[in-house]
């Protein structure tokens, strides 16, 4: 075991794994979230009656 360079930590590399599936869905449902409730700028708020003084 002189060249350990090609040794592999396994447990780093299924934490980058389980990171990577873990964004993917978390883009996933973003997009969803985005197509169901868009937050583009475009949207204004309606204005409401305005107050009455007293």
């Amino acid at each position: 075991m002189s060249n350990d360079d090609k040794l592999i930590d396994f447990a780093a590399e299924r934490d980058k794994r389980i990171h990577d599936l873990h964004d993917r869905r978390l883009d996933a449902m973003r997009q969803v979230f985005e197509q169901v409730l868009p937050l583009g700028k475009s949207r204004k708020k309606a204005k409401g009656k305005p107050k009455k003084k007293r």
